[in-house]
């Protein structure tokens, strides 16, 4: 189902671009005769087919979704720093900070999966799109941060906070900092 739609997102994309950055200077400049070219004429039906799919098959995942629940995965990921939210460990001590971490990213989605995420806007439900992006985000930008803890030779960060920010149109920052810390064992 998700092949499908992405077929139908890039023929509506490819539509979108071909009418526009070809078909609409072509007719301003050459065409005298009223009638479209064949192409021009492929190009609509590839937009406006494109959108059709990608509605569909939306919709009909969104069906699907209902009779199933949903259940995340649970991966557990060895880590060799220990990630907290909280300002102390249990059970351990801090014996030095070795001072702030942060990793960093900037995340966007492609039109056509936007598309989909509008269409979904209209029908109701996850967007899916925008959780997967701003999953993958989060990864990145804690794997960073823990790349740098690590660099710096911590044992734990703590107190570690996520922030978000809105770039511009479906771009995202991502932004994961805390302290790194050496506890004691």
């Amino acid at each position: 189902m998700k092949a499908i739609r992405q077929i139908g997102s890039l023929a509506f994309v490819l539509g979108l671009f071909t009418v526009v950055f070809v078909g609409m200077p072509w007719h301003v400049i050459y065409a005298e005769d009223p009638v479209l070219p064949s192409w021009l004429k492929i190009a609509v039906f590839c937009l406006l087919g494109g959108i059709l799919v990608v509605l569909l098959t939306v919709a009909l995942e969104q069906r699907i979704n209902k009779k199933q629940a949903e259940v995340p995965p649970s991966v557990e990921l060895e880590r060799t720093v220990l990630l907290l939210n909280s300002a102390e460990i249990p059970s351990r001590e801090i014996r030095e900070i070795l001072g702030l971490v942060q990793g960093h990213t900037v995340f966007a989605i492609w039109l056509g999966k936007d598309l989909s995420a509008i269409v979904r806007l209209i029908l109701g439900g996850e967007l899916t799109e925008y959780t997967e992006m701003m999953g993958s985000a989060r990864t990145t930008a804690t794997n960073r941060m823990i790349a740098r803890a690590e660099e710096m030779g911590a044992d734990a960060i703590i107190n570690v906070r996520y922030m978000t920010t809105s770039v511009v149109g479906s771009a995202a920052e991502l932004l994961a900092y805390g302290t790194a810390v050496k506890i004691s064992e």
